[in-house]
């Protein structure tokens, strides 16, 4: 990873309230491939319970944490957090992340049957071992520059969840 990129993950995540600017890729570089980085996964169609079931098989073969990642395309916390992912910001924090992603415009009403509730976006949800909503979440963040330092700390504690429900 670029040095400059490790320097401002390292900022932004140390001082959520303080980070001047979240990270915005250029449109010619990427995260580096690699089995480290976060990963954002487009959501199948079909039943929101068994995609994710599905999902948390793949991601327990691979060693990823699988999380539930409800956003909006007009959500500024959301763009801020897609476009941080993207740019590798969040990979030295959060290396075998994966993020199932769904569109509340698009997929509310599948969502809704499975336990997927909210009443902001971001949600990042712990998924149950049935693909259904566990009750376990974060949701929303602040608008402008701090969003993605301010989901990071969140984030941190709901996979420790996780690892915790995985060890039970």
């Amino acid at each position: 990873m670029n040095p400059l990129r490790l320097l401002l993950a390292a900022a932004l995540l140390a001082a959520p309230g303080c980070a001047s600017k979240d990270p915005m890729p250029s449109p010619v570089q990427s995260a580096p491939p690699s089995h480290h980085h976060v990963e954002l996964v487009e959501a199948a169609a079909g039943e929101v319970a068994a995609v994710v079931r599905h999902e948390l098989e793949r991601a327990d073969r691979e060693g990823r944490d699988l999380l539930v990642y409800v956003g909006a395309s007009w959500c500024e916390p959301c763009q801020r957090f897609h476009r941080a992912a993207a740019a590798g910001v969040l990979d030295q924090s959060f290396p075998n992340l994966r993020l199932l992603d769904f569109d509340i415009d698009r997929d509310g009403a599948r969502l809704l049957q499975a336990g997927y509730t909210s009443n902001l976006i971001p949600l990042i949800a712990l998924p149950a071992p049935d693909g259904r909503a566990s009750g376990v979440q974060i949701e929303g963040s602040i608008k402008g520059e701090g969003a993605v330092g301010q989901i990071a700390p969140r984030l941190a504690n709901l996979i420790a969840a996780r690892r915790s429900a995985v060890q039970r």
